[in-house]
């Protein structure tokens, strides 16, 4: 580690040195985790109360907090946030239950004051003339904004014409929880007992209620005045504005000051002539069984795009598959679950393999019985995302009451899977976290500074079951904004931070053992990339909890430091760039890793940086949260970047040991192409025709119009579905070319005549 500590000039007076860069890192990581902690604390302490009875103006027992309660953990345990969303988290077909709640009281309630009619309904309110109607959305309100919570007795009192709307929502619900809704693709026979019903709807209206009422002291709802709803009177904060403006603002700002530095910067010799084309090396027992994670993972790739097809599909033709009644088989909300955790899966297993590839290779020692252990590892894998899966789908058709949560359905996006199953899978992580630790030993013992390369590759391997294992901080208890905060450490650290650290590290140590890098400069890159990407995206978690029942100043400090993450992901593609200045017969031999890494850096600037800032000014996300402009950013990243990025190390690894006459180059062509045109394609034919028309009702109408059945079911969302397809089909094609490709590419490194194994490898 250089020397930070002060020096002595030559007349012998104390000269102070600049902080070294792994210095940097921690003092980086100290500061924004600690303000990432006091935001968890402010969260906790400004969550929305969960009332222990509300009641009538007559003192009445409508609900109770164990009601409530219980229909929390009822509905996370059927599926939750895969059929509808709470507060915009969560699927986008059915309704967010939040809005739609809210909306319906709004209108049950102008109709008791107007004429005493529960059953009063949106063409009803527009049919008045304007000055009457609105007089009468201003009684409405009066009704709703008014916070009527008595925190010393934990008593919510609704109003007369509030409680005789919230029976009328119990009385719509009933129907619809019992009997589903073919649009929605809501299963019929979703809930079948009373008691469940009244409580998952009691849970559903607690959330509308807290996404209206005015916090204590403030001019705006516990979620911010989200969802948009001009009836209660639901409309964005004047801040939010303002820190739109301000991210912008820093963005541009920021980007100009990256490019006058980096410009200005020398243009250091940092990569080398490589003369002569790396040999084929021969793979040690362990790498030859990391080799079946591979494998593995483009098994669940496969059934992930399977299960991604019959998703989209539910949105067309509501309660089955191209008429097989495929929905009391395989639900919208399993195939949604399978999708989404079979992603995190299969990304999660090439990176995971590729560590134990890479560490034998880094650390040029192969442990005795090290492939029983790849083995053993590879087992647990497959038992866990068997397990998990068939524990979700249980879960959704309601197998397994009470017992969801432990061995079903967490209830919660890309964390789906039951906390058994999410306890194995930590354990998991960590015995591969011990083979990495013993195959890299002797570079860790060579490598004197604990700051140096082989040390950080290690150090990135620790956090990812350290960061994974946030998921456990909460359960199916813990109030929504908790819940949604400690999730997002999963998600947006795990996933977005800490393993794409340890991809740059793993490709950057690569480069340098290979000679295409200098291993200082390597080392300068990487913490550079890291520090950078860090220090905006630890706090950047916030932006994606502006409307989950966190106080209003997580808005300003998650619009500024989202706008400064999209910096980083450029002077990643520089940097790339700038690596990929190699040799012409370096760069032949390792062409298609490359262009895969190549894609990465591409969606990372676009899928991550642009369409991951498209949702972070508070005023942008305030009308599209909850629609399908999300899975625009969700598509483009998760697999533009990080599937993208599973894929290259996969093929690096594959490139060094599978024999020449198996490493095919035109199907590695063709598979690139056809996989990110076909990504084009959904993107721009499909989900972004499909996401913005659903944010112009949204501004015009309301976030509860934008999911209703009107705007769900209407022609142009039907075809833009229909739309998706040749590029579902395309990029289908490419997918399983790649799969053909590494299956024949594992058979060929196992087909290989048995030889000597050297311990020790140069």
């Amino acid at each position: 580690m250089a020397d930070s500590t002060i020096g002595l000039t030559s007349t012998g007076t104390a000269k102070p040195r600049r902080l070294s860069l792994p210095a940097w890192l921690v003092l980086i990581c100290i500061v924004t985790f600690t303000v990432l902690l006091f935001a968890g604390a402010a969260i906790w302490k400004n969550a929305p109360p969960i009332p222990a009875t509300i009641s009538s103006p007559v003192e009445e027992t409508i609900l109770t907090a164990e009601e409530i309660e219980h229909g929390q953990t009822t509905y996370l345990g059927r599926g939750g946030q895969h059929i509808g969303s709470i507060w915009g988290h969560g699927s986008y077909l059915a309704p967010d239950w939040s809005a739609d709640v809210l909306h319906r009281w709004g209108l049950a309630t102008a109709g008791i004051l107007y004429q005493n009619d529960p059953h009063f309904i949106q063409t009803d309110l527009e049919a008045l003339p304007a000055p009457e109607r609105a007089s009468l959305q201003a009684q409405v309100q009066e009704e709703f904004k008014v916070n009527r919570y008595d925190p010393q007795t934990e008593r919510l009192t609704l109003t007369t014409a509030q409680t005789q709307g919230l029976q009328q929502i119990f009385d719509d619900y009933q129907t619809l929880l019992a009997h589903g809704s073919r649009i929605h693709s809501i299963p019929d026979g979703w809930f079948t007992d009373d008691q469940q019903i009244h409580d998952v709807t009691g849970f559903f209206a607690w959330t509308a209620w807290a996404a209206v009422v005015n916090r204590p002291n403030a001019p705006f709802s516990y979620t911010a005045n989200w969802p948009h709803d001009d009836l209660v009177g639901n409309h964005p904060p004047g801040q939010f504005v303002i820190w739109s403006i301000v991210s912008v603002i820093v963005l541009i700002g920021a980007i100009a000051l990256f490019l006058m530095v980096y410009l200005v910067q020398e243009d250091a010799d940092e990569v080398q002539v490589v003369s002569e084309r790396p040999a084929i090396r021969l793979a040690t027992p362990s790498q030859k069984v990391a080799t079946l994670f591979f494998g593995v993972a483009m098994l669940l790739f496969s059934t992930q795009m399977i299960m991604g097809m019959v998703t989209a599909h539910y949105a067309v033709e509501g309660d089955s598959f191209y008429g097989v009644p495929l929905q009391q088989y395989l639900p919208y909300a399993a195939s949604r679950t399978w999708h989404l955790q079979l992603a995190v899966f299969w990304i999660a297993t090439c990176w995971l393999a590729a560590g134990l590839f890479f560490a034998p290779r880094f650390g040029r020692h192969e442990p005795k019985g090290q492939a029983w252990g790849n083995s053993g590892l590879l087992i647990a894998l497959v038992v866990v995302v068997v397990g998990a899966l068939a524990g979700s789908w249980a879960g959704v058709q309601g197998l397994l009451g009470n017992h969801s949560f432990l061995w079903g359905h967490q209830g919660y996006e890309y964390v789906e899977l039951g906390r058994v199953w999410q306890l194995l899978l930590i354990a998991s992580m960590v015995f591969w976290l011990g083979l990495m630790y013993r195959a890299l030993k002797p570079a860790l013992q060579e490598d004197q500074d604990r700051t140096g390369l082989s040390h950080f590759f290690l150090y990135s391997a620790i956090t990812i079951p350290l960061f994974y294992a946030s998921g456990l901080m909460y359960n199916n208890h813990t109030s929504l904004s908790m819940a949604e905060y400690w999730r997002w450490w999963v998600v947006h650290l795990w996933v977005e931070g800490f393993f794409e650290v340890f991809a740059t590290v793993t490709i950057a140590y690569l480069c340098s053992e290979l000679g295409f890098l200098k291993r200082a400069s390597a080392l300068r890159a990487t913490y550079l990339t890291t520090i950078l990407y860090l220090g905006s995206g630890v706090v950047g978690t916030l932006h994606h909890l502006y409307f989950a029942g966190t106080p209003s100043f997580i808005a300003s400090m998650g619009a500024v430091a989202s706008a400064l993450e999209v910096v980083p992901l450029t002077l990643i593609g520089f940097e790339i760039i700038k690596t990929l200045r190699l040799t012409q017969e370096a760069e032949g031999f390792y062409r298609w890793p490359l262009r895969f890494f190549l894609a990465t850096c591409f969606w990372n600037v676009m899928g991550a940086g642009v369409f991951g800032f498209l949702i972070n000014p508070p005023i942008f996300l305030y009308y599209s949260q909850g629609s399908n402009i999300t899975p625009i950013h969700a598509h483009s990243a998760l697999f533009g970047v990080y599937g993208s990025l599973a894929i290259a190390l996969m093929l690096f690894s594959l490139r060094e040991i599978v024999p020449e006459r198996a490493w095919k180059e035109t199907p590695l062509k063709l598979s690139f192409w056809l996989i990110n045109i076909g990504l084009v394609m959904m993107l721009v034919m499909g989900l972004m025709p499909n996401g913005f028309y659903q944010l112009v009702q949204s501004v015009n109408y309301g976030t509860w119009y934008a999911r209703s059945a009107e705007v769900i079911g209407s022609p142009w969302m039907q075809w833009t579905v229909w739309l998706r397809i040749p590029g579902d089909i395309v990029f289908f094609l490419g997918a399983t070319v790649m799969v053909w490709f590494v299956g024949q590419a594992i058979w060929a490194v196992f087909k290989q005549p048995p030889q000597s194994q050297p311990t020790e490898q140069s």
